[in-house]
Order: structure tokens, then sequence, then C-alpha cells
């Protein structure tokens, strides 16, 4: 008997293809000849659809991943002896590789442990006291992760708090936006747009992703403090980042953003991960963090997880001792989740006894 076919539609949403509306503008963009470095009208035009959707000026950059976009966005706020704050479980912490720490030439990035991911005025006041004068790095940003590494969103009304509280001392607001649209499609249901999430909430900057939302190698950094974009673009360049035929990004984030096709494909990924989550609630899993955006954190013992990878399922154990993460994307299907459950049942039923 051959082995199953290994399933990866909720291991992550980087596992998704590229969506339709990119890929067909990907192909269009292939005819002709135009200029390069981001001088031609699709780049233009992609531009003007970011300030279109924030409802303001901004300076816009793009870039090829999110490690660069998060790294280069901090060096360009901090200089080697200042610090970064954020939450022990954000990218800039976890998954970069030290990747702004080496782009800052220096900067110390401090974690902050707080609950379901997210920060609170309350959790960052102590680390103001931490160390004394010039022995300590002095703290200069709050990195900011919506949605969250737990699925988990800040509101408008948090965001405020917690920009009002880093501007008083001083520090500049960076956000991860790796997710950002399917934080904005939730947002979007209560009333809250992308300003609100955003500059009106004062956030400084906004690495916002393409990749994990259905676009092929592109992510945009949108300065909405257009002070701080002062030389970015030597950065990007310096740093490898800048696409000499800029326009196959700009052309992918055209079609996306021009009919709100990026709000739909995360409104989409977010009802999945909905639809999900409430059949393991009803299988009598415990979810570990509230599904508000397009990721379930579950709990799975052992012999569940066995089960449901010897029937060809990839998942990522992500927090606590049996806390696993099941990631929904543009394209994840109702046949997905069904066989997901249908596979949960049965590891149910074949578990093997306590001993």
């Amino acid at each position: 008997m051959s082995a199953p076919r290994p399933n990866y539609a909720f291991a992550s949403d980087n596992t998704a293809g590229v969506c339709p509306e990119a890929l067909a503008a990907l192909a269009e963009a292939n005819a002709g000849r135009v200029p390069s470095y981001g001088d031609d009208v699709r780049t233009k035009r992609a531009k003007k659809l970011f300030a279109d959707i924030f409802e303001t000026k901004c300076d816009v950059f793009f870039v090829f991943n999110g490690t660069a976009a998060n790294a280069l966005v901090l060096a360009a706020l901090c200089q080697r002896h200042h610090a970064i704050l954020c939450h022990a479980l954000s990218h800039v912490e976890t998954d970069e590789c030290g990747a702004p720490e080496f782009f800052t030439g220096g900067s110390k990035v401090l974690p902050i442990e707080a609950p379901l991911a997210k920060l609170r005025p309350i959790d960052l006041a102590p680390a103001l006291h931490r160390g004394h004068g010039v022995h300590f790095p002095k703290i200069r940003a709050l990195s900011l992760t919506q949605s969250t590494e737990l699925g988990t969103r800040y509101s408008a009304a948090e965001l405020r708090a917690l920009t009002a509280w880093s501007h008083a001392h001083g520090l500049d607001v960076h956000v991860d936006g790796a997710r950002f649209a399917n934080a904005a499609a939730t947002a979007g249901l209560r009333g809250e747009s992308p300003a609100d999430l955003t500059w009106r909430a004062g956030v400084d900057v906004l690495c916002f992703g393409g990749t994990k939302n259905g676009l092929l190698a592109t992510e945009a950094v949108v300065f909405f403090d257009r002070d701080l974009a002062r030389e970015f673009d030597y950065r990007v360049k310096q740093s490898g980042q800048l696409a000499s035929k800029m326009r196959f990004a700009a052309a992918q984030w055209t079609a996306v953003l021009h009919d709100g096709a990026w709000i739909r494909h995360a409104l989409h990924a977010n009802r999945q991960a909905q639809a999900l989550a409430a059949g393991l609630r009803q299988l009598g899993f415990e979810l570990l963090a509230p599904v508000e955006a397009n990721g379930v954190f579950v709990e799975l013992a052992p012999a569940i997880v066995r089960k449901l990878e010897a029937c060809g399922w990839h998942f990522y154990k992500f927090v606590g001792e049996h806390g696993y993460r099941l990631m929904c994307s543009w394209e994840t299907q109702d046949a997905d989740v069904a066989a997901f459950l249908a596979d949960a049942v049965a590891a149910q039923a074949t578990k093997s006894p306590r001993r």
C-alpha cells in the first residue's frame, strides 16, 4: 500500500500558489519593453493605489521578502546603539536569523512576553527601566505584528494606545504586516479601514505582505511618516532588494489593489479558518487563541498528531507542549477543511488508550 500523498493545505499560507489576478498581471506585464528600476507606468500606478487604499500620501518601496522589509525598516529607524521592543513571538525575534541586528549594525532586539502575542503599554513600560544610561542600548523603536503570530489582531484603539505611548517616549512604530491583509479584512467587517489600522492609529511604517496573500516575491514597505523614508531607496539597493524589472512586482500589486481582490482573498482565508476552528471545537479540541485572521492554533495530543501526519497532513508545532498551527490561504477549499476534520474524527476514534 502506497504512502498517502503529502498535503500542505494547512502547513502555511506560503504553500499556496500565486493568485489568478497576480498570475494574469505577470503575463500581461511580460509584453514589450519598458524602463527599468521602477521608472515605468505600472510602478507609478501601483504606488498611487497604495495612497488611495490608505487615503493619504505615503512613500512606497517594493522588496522581495518580509525579512528584508522588516530588517531594512528597522535599520532606517535605528542606529547600532539603539534597541527595538517587540513581542517574544514576533518574527523579528524568532524567524529572521538576526537580520534586524545585522542590517541595523548591532541594534538590540528586546523581546517582551504578553498574552496572545499582543503587546500593551503596560507590558512595554518596564523595558524603559532596564539598564542604566549608556550601559544599556537606547530604546528607539516598537515593532508590532498585524495580524500576530498567534492569529490575533490589534484593533485601531489598541494601536492608538501603543503608538501614543511609543511616541511619548520617542519611539517610532513599525508594523510587520506579513498578514496585514487578513487583519484588515477582519477589521473591515467591524468598520475599521486600512487607514484606521495604520497612520490614523499612529503607525509610522508598515511592511505590507504580498506573498502570504497570493503574490510572488513582493512585499511593500509603506512609510506614512515620510521623513523616515529619507534615503531608504539607497538601503533597498545596497541590500540587493532593488528589482531591475520592478514592473512585475508593481503589476501584481495593481492587480489585487485596484478592485479589492487583496481583501477578498484575505476574507476567504479568514472564513476558512473560522470553519476549520468551528469544526475542531465541535470535535472537542481546545483552541489556544481566538481566530481573528487566517490561523487556527489548537492543542493536539501526540497520538492525534501522529495519525494526522500518517494521513499525509503537514503542519507545525508552534506554541506550548502540544500547540499546533493550522494556516488557511486564499486558495484553501471547503474540501480541504472537510478532509482534515474527517481525518481528525478518525484519529480520535482510533487513538491509543491511555497507559
